[in-house]
């Protein structure tokens, strides 16, 4: 199993004037780690359901530039991007651009948006449910076509309609697609049909495996080889001295990477302290 890290939080003591230093330091700490991947939230205000909404948030693919810039290996994205706040074709275009100037390590980390206070509060339209999940599925489609170097014509969806779909310079690697949740009519099946991993809340072994059934069904009704989706989950509780074995359940069910979640105030020392001695612990589960 491999350890990725999603910074949910940045809550320096140093206020925003320390969130910078504080972000370098913990690109450097993740790699010096072993972890393999660096994510950061879609979000503008902070999700009210864990902090204030007033907490510090930034916005993400400036941030994973900034990332970009201070590290050189992990893989880096967004822990998911809302596709309410981008174009898709403009989407397509910011991921390629990160993972050119990351030389090949962007990753488009992408659901259906669901923060309705944040769009409210600034603007930006909330359509309902069933209508997002078809903006989502024409995103897949528009940036895998705008990846395509064979085909920049035109896209015609019933939300999105582009005359030309030109992306220059390409990504250098097209960057691995992971939706997020675990919706199991339409997020799964969205899995099946486009996605190169999913994202699931490791809740528990149980209710993982239950997902990743349903997500093989989706596979067996498109024609997907499930084994070619790479399975993920997020660790909703701090690392502790049993997180090791307590990983042990889920690299059973084929959860090849586990994404954990450092405090705000310290994230880069967490990942030294905490994040760095469970690396080697799960490399050969």
């Amino acid at each position: 199993m491999k350890i990725g890290v999603h910074q949910i939080a940045f809550t320096v003591p140093e206020g925003a004037a320390g969130i910078a230093p504080e972000l370098a330091r913990l690109g450097a700490a993740v790699e010096a780690a072993g972890a393999t991947h660096l994510s950061v939230m879609d979000h503008y205000f902070q999700m009210e359901a864990r902090f204030p909404a007033t907490d510090p948030m930034l916005e993400g693919y400036t941030t994973l530039g900034f990332l970009a810039a201070h590290t050189r290996t992990v893989r880096l994205g967004l822990l998911v991007t809302g596709i309410t706040y981008r174009h898709p074709g403009l989407l397509a275009k910011i991921v390629s651009t990160l993972d050119v100037l990351s030389e090949g390590r962007g990753q488009l980390g992408i659901g259906a948006a669901w923060y309705d206070r944040e769009h409210h509060g600034l603007g930006v339209p909330f359509p309902p449910t069933a209508e997002r999940f078809e903006r989502l599925e024409e995103t897949l489609q528009v940036c895998l076509q705008m990846w395509d170097q064979d085909n920049d014509g035109p896209y015609d969806g019933k939300h999105y309609q582009l005359a030309e779909t030109l992306c220059h310079p390409a990504p250098i690697s097209k960057p691995p697609i992971l939706i997020g949740g675990g919706g199991e009519k339409k997020t799964l099946r969205l899995v099946a049909k486009y996605a190169d991993a999913c994202n699931l809340f490791g809740t528990s072994p149980e209710d993982v495996a239950h997902k990743l059934d349903v997500l093989r069904r989706h596979c067996d009704d498109v024609g997907r080889d499930y084994d070619t989706i790479r399975k993920t989950a997020n660790l909703g509780v701090p690392i502790s001295d049993s997180t090791a074995d307590d990983l042990a359940a889920y690299a059973k069910l084929g959860i090849e990477t586990m994404i954990v979640m450092p405090p705000g105030d310290a994230p880069a020392r967490y990942v030294e302290e905490k994040v760095a001695p469970l690396v080697p612990q799960v490399a050969d589960l």
